[in-house]
């Protein structure tokens, strides 16, 4: 109990954070573009829990100031996970405004070496096939895992979508859920 009391008071400093990179720093810096892999292996696609806002989700990140994308999401992925990834495609762009407006440039990567491992920023790393998703994955994920392996696209998608306030209020209810639950993939 005292477990989950630290982990929702934990939550209100996590919401403040977001709330000043997703409505603040939009004012004052460049478009963010983050680089996101679905990497994907015998066992399904991988997917993390974060230390900060706690559901599922792809792992990536910022790329850097003279990085391209493709090496931002291997580094990314590297540092996340503990995994050597190699990049079969570019799925896509995702161009997402409102709350925390950024391009999330997102590939399709397979593992060619390291081992999972935990860290810091990632409190947990699972393989979940395509028709098991847990419920607590954050929804703007989910169409680019369904984009990453419809064989209608093959060249690389261009979508746009708005995060407002449903988005907001979606991912603060898989967050507590996530924080009573222990992290359980549920």
């Amino acid at each position: 109990m005292l477990r989950v009391a630290w982990s929702l008071l934990g939550a209100f400093f996590t919401y403040a954070k977001i709330g000043w990179w997703g409505l603040v720093m939009p004012q004052v810096r460049e478009h963010l573009v983050v680089a996101q892999a679905i990497v994907h292996g015998e066992d399904g696609v991988l997917l993390a829990v974060r230390s900060d806002l706690r559901g599922w989700e792809l792992s990536g990140g910022e790329v850097e100031e003279g990085e391209t994308a493709e090496a931002a999401v291997c580094r990314e992925v590297w540092e996340e996970t503990g995994l050597e990834v190699e990049i079969d495609r570019h799925v896509g762009d995702y161009e997402r405004d409102g709350f925390r407006p950024h391009t999330a440039k997102i590939f399709l990567c397979h593992p060619i070496g390291g081992a999972l491992q935990r860290n810091w920023e990632t409190l947990d790393l699972r393989w979940f096939r395509l028709d098991a998703l847990p419920e607590t994955l954050f929804p703007w994920f989910r169409e680019p895992l369904r984009d990453a392996f419809d064989e209608a696209f093959r060249e690389p998608v261009s979508k746009h979508e708005t995060q407002g306030f449903d988005a907001i209020m979606e991912a603060i209810r898989i967050d507590l859920r996530m924080r009573v639950s222990g992290n359980r993939a549920e």
